[in-house]
């Protein structure tokens, strides 16, 4: 299935990171603010803020003289063995965190050989996470997360998942339309959230952003329930603000 040409994505923030990533990776002993600013071409501000997050990651940590090494989670991800296992585990302890940050289920999304799948997801008793009532993956239609994944596909690539998946309607807002989606879809601003406005469930509203990484396009969504739709927005640029810690794990 094919994705969009040079897919826009807003979180170009993980490349940054990655290029700190390796950096740091290179001088085994350790390396300073002032080097790391010198040879990623970084701002200050800008590297601070990377370290920070990378930090709270486990990707990087720093010495007793105030060098930067490269930290366990790095050493566990960048391991040929158990890879899959650490990746798992290092995007649950991000969902996680993500969960507490946005006050909201949050789910990692990909498309696979042709299919929306709910891949992980975070919640908990005060961010319940939503019933999934009817297969997820036949709802591609009616969700933030399924939007956003066909947003990313070319035009023959969304024709093909709607020829395959029949937009049935699950609440009175649900798209049915294959002409109205397609139109919703092609004029979606790449950097803009895509919200479902209790399309899927009655009584729940949510959104997603991309996370295109590779071959393989992904998203990042959250769930609140409708009594909670005016924080959906700000949630929202919470997620995408944050999607870049995410993308740095699938990119490692």
């Amino acid at each position: 299935m094919a994705l969009k040409n040079e897919p826009k994505t807003p979180h170009h923030p993980a490349q940054d990171a990655l290029r700190v990533l390796e950096t740091v990776a290179r001088h085994t002993t350790g390396v300073t603010n002032a080097d790391l600013t010198r040879e990623t071409g970084l701002g200050r501000e800008r590297l601070t803020t990377l370290l920070r997050m990378l930090r709270r990651e486990g990707y990087v940590e720093q010495i007793a003289d105030g060098a930067y090494v490269t930290g366990d989670a790095l050493t566990r991800l960048a391991s040929a063995h158990h890879h899959e296992e650490a990746l798992r585990d290092q995007l649950q302890q991000t969902l996680d965190r993500l969960r507490d940050t946005v006050g909201a289920a949050v789910y990692l999304s990909r498309y696979v050989d042709g299919e929306f799948t709910v891949t992980q997801y975070a919640d908990g008793p005060a961010t319940p996470a939503v019933n999934e009532w009817v297969d997820f993956r036949s709802c591609a239609h009616a969700t933030a997360a399924g939007k956003s994944l066909l947003g990313q596909l070319d035009h023959n690539g969304r024709r093909d998942h709607l020829s395959r998946h029949k937009m049935a309607r699950l609440t009175s807002r649900t798209i049915t339309s294959d002409k109205l989606l397609l139109s919703r879809l092609e004029s979606q601003p790449p950097t803009a959230p895509v919200l479902d406005l209790q399309e899927y469930a009655v009584g729940t509203v949510c959104a997603a952003v991309p996370i295109t990484a590779g071959s393989t396009a992904g998203c990042l969504a959250l769930s609140l329930p409708v009594e909670h739709a005016h924080r959906l927005r700000q949630a929202a640029d919470t997620l995408n603000r944050s999607a870049t810690q995410v993308l740095l794990s699938l990119a490692i």
